[in-house]
């Protein structure tokens, strides 16, 4: 479906969803090790042994404990990212390359992107430390049901304000790197457009959660309370640094990267191979400026 100003936002929409899901679910076994290195929930600094620690002691499936929430989410939240993407970046005359202005169309879509991911990393947070402490959920929808019928409604967005921060800063990183990667790689003499999306990709996460990862510290350490939170995000950010000191905000930061990259490396390759299949894909642009 083509828009009058030349946006297929159908396509866009079913892309994105695409990347969603299939970048999910193979990264989400990394974000499990990730949250268990960032809350301080583990004493080991390998992302190989919080791995198999979690595997020897709660099963292969552990790896997946709190999938569902943001399988759903992620999947929502990409198949309005990529079109809303799309609409702001001509909005702004954004232009192929390292253009400011993809950055600000990145911007623009991170308050709706944190509607949803607050309610996402909230569960998914509570329920991969659950396997560890408490053992009281026995799936996403029961954690989110429990939670509503003990704290109110309003429970689920805890850490939104600094969630929504992180998906600001995000964003912006993402979507600008990415531009400007694949434009340089794409026009290269060495590379080709094969090979420019997934690397594009990769550097896009890799650079993004590298730049937002100290946020995303504080956004865990307020969502892992127990609930209803006693400490709001500036209390946290205070008691990392008093406890734990600088390296805090960077604890499990390189299983992060490495996820992010391999992630993001599938998700732009799915998503610009999906508009490719739909007929409207682009050569040296991203949305058929």
């Amino acid at each position: 479906m083509k828009s009058q100003n030349g946006l297929h936002l159908r396509e866009e929409a079913l892309a994105g969803l695409s990347a969603g899901i299939i970048g999910t679910v193979i990264g989400f076994p990394f974000d499990l090790v990730k949250t268990r290195m960032q809350t301080g929930s583990t004493s080991q600094t390998s992302i190989f042994k919080v791995g198999r620690n979690v595997v020897r002691k709660e099963g292969m499936l552990a790896l997946y404990k709190g999938l569902w929430p943001p399988l759903i989410s992620i999947s929502i939240l990409t198949t309005i990212t990529f079109p809303q993407y799309a609409f702001w970046r001509q909005l702004y005359g954004a232009k192929p390359g390292w253009d400011y202005r993809n950055s600000l169309a990145g911007i623009s879509c991170g308050p709706i992107g944190g509607i949803f991911s607050t309610v996402e990393n909230l569960v998914k947070t509570q329920m991969q430390l659950d396997n560890i402490t408490k053992k009281q959920y026995t799936s996403s929808y029961h954690c989110v049901k429990t939670l509503i019928q003990e704290h109110g409604v309003g429970v689920i967005y805890t850490g939104h304000t600094i969630n929504t921060l992180w998906q600001v800063i995000f964003l912006a990183n993402y979507f600008f790197v990415y531009e400007g990667v694949r434009e340089e790689l794409s026009k290269s003499s060495f590379g080709n457009l094969q090979m420019a999306v997934p690397i594009a990709g990769g550097c896009a996460g890799a650079s993004a959660w590298g730049l937002s990862f100290p946020v995303d510290s504080v956004r865990a350490g307020v969502q892992r309370q127990s609930l209803p939170p006693k400490d709001g995000f500036q209390k946290v950010f205070s008691t990392l640094m008093k406890e734990r000191g600088i390296m805090a905000l960077y604890s499990g930061a390189r299983v992060s990267i490495y996820r992010a990259f391999l992630v993001s490396s599938i998700r732009f390759s799915v998503y610009e191979g999906a508009l490719w299949l739909f007929g409207v894909g682009r050569n040296s642009q991203i949305h058929g400026d």
